[in-house]
């Protein structure tokens, strides 16, 4: 499948798939989450060290334009490097990101309290959804995006980020974070809220090209609202998604 984007010189170009769901001439921000997560990993990654944590703040709406992304080094560390990194549409910042890398090490021997294992089918075992969205989502029952439920839901992208390059798992999951917030803060009216930020914590790398979610908790009150989802593979958790987000001119959810 197309790409969602395309190289040009030191930018990024846009395919119309990259249109997100609020806007037809707005960018979808999971794919600035994506962006900004490769050329970190890109620029900064080492395999000596994990991202335990991705903040990506999404306050502009970014229009469908060539983007260009740029990182520094804030701290480098023995235990802990810290980066930013900003994407710029025609010169102006849209969105901007922080992460932490923290050395791997030796697993301490004692045992700590977790919650029971996930008992989500595996996304082979699940039926595939007709859907127009440009990833395949899987989930037991009815738990879309506009029901009245906790959600599960398994996640794959279908399309390249940027033409000619592989999805690393940490761009994977990067990418699809965003979706704690439709998850976390859609319910009998559908989605009724954007989000600002994505704050993505992991202890680990996905194993494989499935992602699943689930919703741990929904909190809003006066057009605020806080999402956040526990993230696994088929292996088992491997972090969490938290959304911050404001209300928003009903948006008519489809069934994907």
């Amino acid at each position: 499948m197309e790409a969602f984007f395309t190289k040009r010189g030191s930018t990024l170009v846009p395919a119309p798939e990259a249109r997100g769901p609020w806007a037809p001439d707005m960018m979808h921000g999971r794919l600035l989450a994506g962006l900004l997560a490769r050329d970190i990993e890109r620029e900064h990654g080492d395999p000596d060290f994990q991202a335990g944590r991705i903040t990506v703040d999404l306050f502009r709406s970014p229009p469908m334009k060539p983007v260009e992304v740029t990182t520094r080094a804030v701290r480098t560390g023995r235990r802990i490097k810290v980066v930013d990194g900003e994407i710029s549409i025609d010169g102006d910042v849209y969105a901007r990101a922080s992460v932490v890398l923290l050395k791997r090490s030796e697993q301490p021997a004692g045992e700590v309290w977790t919650p029971p294992p996930w008992d989500m089918p595996h996304p082979d075992s699940l039926p595939a959804p007709a859907s127009g969205a440009p990833w395949e989502m899987r989930s037991v029952g009815e738990s879309w995006f506009g029901a009245f439920e906790q959600k599960r839901m398994w996640l794959r992208e279908s399309r390249p980020l940027i033409d000619g390059e592989e999805l690393t798992p940490l761009v994977r999951v990067a990418t699809a974070a965003d979706i704690a917030n439709p998850l976390a803060n859609s319910g009998t009216n559908g989605l009724e809220f954007i989000n600002g930020d994505i704050t993505l914590y992991l202890a680990r790398l996905p194993v494989d090209e499935w992602i699943g979610f689930e919703v741990t908790r929904h909190v809003s009150a006066d057009g605020v609202a806080i999402g956040e989802c526990a993230v696994y593979d088929t292996r088992g958790p491997i972090g969490t998604s938290t959304v911050s987000a404001v209300a928003q001119p009903k948006l008519e959810t489809q069934k994907s």
